[in-house]
């Protein structure tokens, strides 16, 4: 069974068809759906069984943990602890963006989730669809990529469904991402605003050492 697709407006997405989307990702379901830079895989990350599915279809890294999209600055609070000025300050510059900031989990999370790290990696996306359902669903989603290990990440749904074929039973279509590069990652966790650049993506290095040293 090839995976249904599911049109929702990007800029205004309909409500009826973001609800549809939580009814999948409350059933368990693993749903692509487009963030504002590739095409990622959502489940609620408090179903553990959903959250192994994604490691399967991806055949990841057990120690990797998964990105989490949430749909304001406030939810970060309500999943992270020791939140620092330095995050303070990287949430108001950057998000909604392509920035993603890694934190301690607060106990709210399940330790898988985490990769048994102990730490999330948390982002606001500029994406409305990504916000409508987190909202909607009352708690953050996944964000990984929607490839398979070794193929390039995806800025359409054609080539989600084209990857996956019958794996997901549903994608959703919100036309082609608005960036075509990963976001960047920044690493909070050591505390003591510290911090260190995981990966550079959309965000230059320089623009988040310049917004830490103010």
């Amino acid at each position: 069974m090839i995976a249904d697709l599911l049109k929702i407006h990007p800029d205004e997405p309909e409500p009826h068809l973001v609800g549809q989307v939580v009814e999948s990702l409350q059933r368990g379901d693993v749903v692509a759906l487009p963030t504002d830079t590739f095409y990622g895989l959502a489940v609620d990350p408090v179903n553990l069984r959903a959250v192994e599915r994604i490691y399967e279809l991806k055949t990841r890294a057990k120690h990797k943990p998964l990105s989490l999209l949430i749909a304001d600055v406030a939810q970060a609070y309500e999943l992270a602890r020791n939140i620092d000025s330095a995050f303070d300050r990287l949430a108001e510059r950057f998000w909604p963006g392509p920035l993603t900031i890694v934190v301690k989990a607060g106990s709210k999370l399940p330790l898988r989730v985490t990769a048994n790290t102990g730490n999330v990696a948390l982002r606001v996306p500029e994406a409305s669809i990504c916000r409508a359902v987190v909202s909607a669903l009352g708690l953050p989603i996944t964000a990984t990529s929607a490839n398979l290990r070794g193929l390039p990440e995806c800025t359409y749904a054609a080539c989600v469904r084209e990857q996956f074929a019958d794996k997901l039973p549903l994608i959703v279509d919100g036309g082609p991402t608005a960036r075509n590069v990963a976001t960047t990652i920044v690493d909070l966790s050591g505390g003591g605003n510290s911090w260190m650049i995981l990966r550079e993506g959309a965000i230059p290095t320089h623009e988040i050492a310049l917004t830490l040293q103010r």
